[in-house]
């Protein structure tokens, strides 16, 4: 069988686009089919994958397998020890799902294509907020610093070079978009939303997260760059972390050898997805184009990579 027909092969048997359930009350995010009930949220990671703001028309096999199976990890991970984080995770487990969610899944329902990919979830008040942490410089945060000196109204050094770590990680939050492009914006804008309490919570509890999973990541080989994470608020006022937790889709995950300054190295994240649709002369204002075959079977590849060297597990 030729590269080409295999990786066709992957993805007709693997590959969840979209899901409908028909339980509780669908919305749907740009890689995520969430599925809430009274108390409770049903959240199905596909295969699906955005860049610049747009979902592209090719999955990538198995992703949302990955993201379920990192999220996981480090929901537990950080859950334990005398400090823990809290989270709004319940559990992984398709089989028990039905006994602890507000309403049974339907008679007939396929696990199958279901299993390893979803969440069962305590329902939260999202903070409207992307908690984003950077330790090196990449990305839109370098575009900035070379621009003023500064990412999001942090003032940092002179002379730091592309793929550099920065003296101490950052607090730099965006606002959330449903669709669209998230803002960037300072500190001070975010506690005049959400007042200076919460505002402060919200950055103490995000570094800390950055900073244990930068760490633990380290020992495994791996640069934690950069990460964004979401919080919310139960009823009762408790503030969990949710969503999912330093994966490829929200972290710039480097090779830890291939780290030098003045050099962005390649990642086991969506880069190199995003470099592709760079050099692909894609307008980013249209339909975007499918990926070639050898493109989604690399990403898949450096996804699987990510996932094996963080939780210590293959998934297949």
């Amino acid at each position: 069988m030729s590269y080409n027909s295999s990786m066709h092969a992957i993805a007709a048997n693997t590959s969840v686009r979209e899901t409908h359930l028909g339980i509780g009350t669908r919305f749907r995010g740009k890689v995520r089919d969430c599925y809430r009930f009274d108390k409770h949220l049903l959240i199905v990671s596909t295969d699906r994958i955005s860049a610049f703001d747009w979902v592209l028309p090719t999955p990538i096999p198995d992703k949302g397998r990955v993201l379920t199976a990192i999220s996981a990890f480090w929901f537990d991970w950080l859950s334990t020890g005398p400090d823990p984080i809290a989270h709004h995770l319940i559990t992984t487990d398709i089989d028990a799902m039905s006994e602890l969610a507000a309403a049974c899944l339907p008679a007939g329902f396929d696990r199958e294509s279901l299993r390893g990919r979803s969440m069962l979830v305590h329902g939260t008040e999202v903070i409207p907020f992307e908690c984003v942490v950077r330790g090196w410089m990449a990305g839109s945060a370098l575009t900035e610093y070379r621009r003023s000196g500064s990412i999001c109204g942090v003032k940092l050094p002179a002379g730091l070079a592309a793929g550099s770590q920065l003296p101490e990680p950052i607090f730099t939050p965006a606002t959330k978009a449903d669709s669209g492009h998230d803002e960037n914006v300072s500190f001070d804008c975010m506690a005049d939303r959400i007042g200076s309490e919460a505002a402060n919570l919200l950055r103490n509890q995000s570094l800390e997260v950055f900073r244990r999973g930068a760490a633990y990541a380290a020992t495994r080989g791996i640069i934690v760059a950069d990460t964004k994470l979401e919080w919310g608020r139960t009823m009762e006022g408790q503030l969990l972390l949710i969503d999912e937790v330093l994966t490829p889709d929200s972290s710039r995950f480097w090779p830890a050898l291939a780290a030098v300054p003045g050099r962005v190295p390649d990642s086991f994240d969506k880069q190199f997805v995003r470099d592709w649709l760079e050099q692909s002369g894609w307008d980013k204002a249209s339909q975007p184009p499918d990926l070639p075959d050898s493109v989604a079977a690399q990403t898949r590849e450096k996804y699987f990579t990510a996932c094996r060297l963080i939780t210590g597990k293959s998934l297949y």
